[in-house]
Formats: structure tokens, C-alpha cells, sequence
């Protein structure tokens, strides 16, 4: 009986683990001395709360995933006026959209750089966006950095206007750390 049964016990444990995937990616949280900043002619500045969750592993990249909520009020011009005409329906709407929102649906690598593609959502209008990156690590934490362009009118943010490029120009620098 006992030579029927390890064999066969033996057998069930190895077909088992065969649909059991072991996979080392990390989960991480923002760091609070993140930057994301935008600039142009007029106006520059950078949003000052922002939060998320990142699964990333280099050597597993499928199963990497990337949410990321920026808060809209958080906004800083250097102008309080600007930044209390940032929140109106003309540009964000802070009232009725409070967030900026990045979820990536896939991670690929190319030499040292790194490129997010993903949902990004502005002002209720959802748009593919692919954003490159570069990753610095420093014991357990890691840092994401990179800078990409964002066309606001796209999203609704502002109108057309010789004072306002359309066009502006993200970099962005997130440490985080092992939850």
C-alpha cells in the first residue's frame, strides 16, 4: 500500500505546483519627497499630494502595475490666483474631477529604460499614454523618474490659447518603498 501511495502523493504534489505560479514582485508605496511637475512659457509648478500603489519587479514585468492618483487641489503655481483658476470648470474642475489617475496596463523594458503604457484620466476624459522611466534602487526602495508631454486640450484642461502652450512637459521623480 505504501509504495502505491508515495508515488502517487508524490505525483498529485508535483502536478499541483505546476499551476502554482511563484512570482517575486514587490508591492510599493509612495515616498513623501516625490515631484511631479509640469512647466511651460506660463504657467510651470507641480502638484504637492499624490498617492499609489506600484507592483514592479525587473525580472517578471507582466506582472508589474502601476496606480497612481494625483490630487487635483494640491496644484502649486508659485500664484495663488492661478492656482484657484486651476480649480475651476475651465481647467480641472477640481469640484467635480478631485484626481488625476495613471493605471498602467502594461511595463516593458528597452535597454536601461523602462516604458509605462496605461490609462490616463484627466478631467473625466480617459486617453492611452505611454510614459518612459528609469529606475534607481537604493537598498529596498526604488525610484521611478522620467519626463513625458501631455497635450491638455485632449483632456478638456483649459482651451485653446496663445498665453497657455498646449503642450506641457511632465518629469516626475517618485522614491518609493516596500509596503
Amino acid at each position: 500500500m505504501k509504495k502505491i501511495l508515495y508515488p502517487a502523493l508524490a505525483a498529485c504534489i508535483f502536478v499541483s505546483s505546476a499551476f502554482v505560479t511563484i512570482s517575486s514582485v514587490n508591492d510599493y508605496v509612495f515616498k513623501e519627497d516625490f515631484t511631479i511637475a509640469f512647466k511651460s512659457k506660463d504657467p510651470s509648478g507641480e502638484f504637492k499630494k499624490a498617492k499609489g500603489t506600484i507592483k514592479f519587479d525587473a525580472d517578471d514585468l507582466s506582472n508589474s502595475k502601476f496606480d497612481i492618483s494625483i490630487d487635483v487641489n494640491s496644484i502649486n503655481t508659485g500664484n495663488s490666483m492661478q492656482n484657484k483658476k486651476a480649480q475651476t470648470s475651465e481647467w480641472f474642475e477640481a469640484s467635480k474631477f478631485p484626481t488625476i489617475k495613471f493605471v498602467s496596463t502594461k511595463v516593458e523594458k528597452s535597454g536601461d529604460a523602462y516604458s509605462i503604457t496605461g490609462k490616463l484620466t484627466m478631467k473625466g476624459v480617459t486617453k492611452e499614454k505611454k510614459i518612459p522611466a528609469t529606475v534607481t534602487k537604493s537598498g529596498n526602495d526604488l525610484t521611478f523618474s522620467g519626463k513625458f508631454t501631455v497635450n491638455r486640450i485632449d483632456y478638456g484642461v483649459g482651451h485653446k490659447s496663445d498665453a497657455v502652450p498646449d503642450i506641457m512637459n511632465i518629469s516626475y521623480s517618485i522614491p518609493v518603498t516596500s509596503k
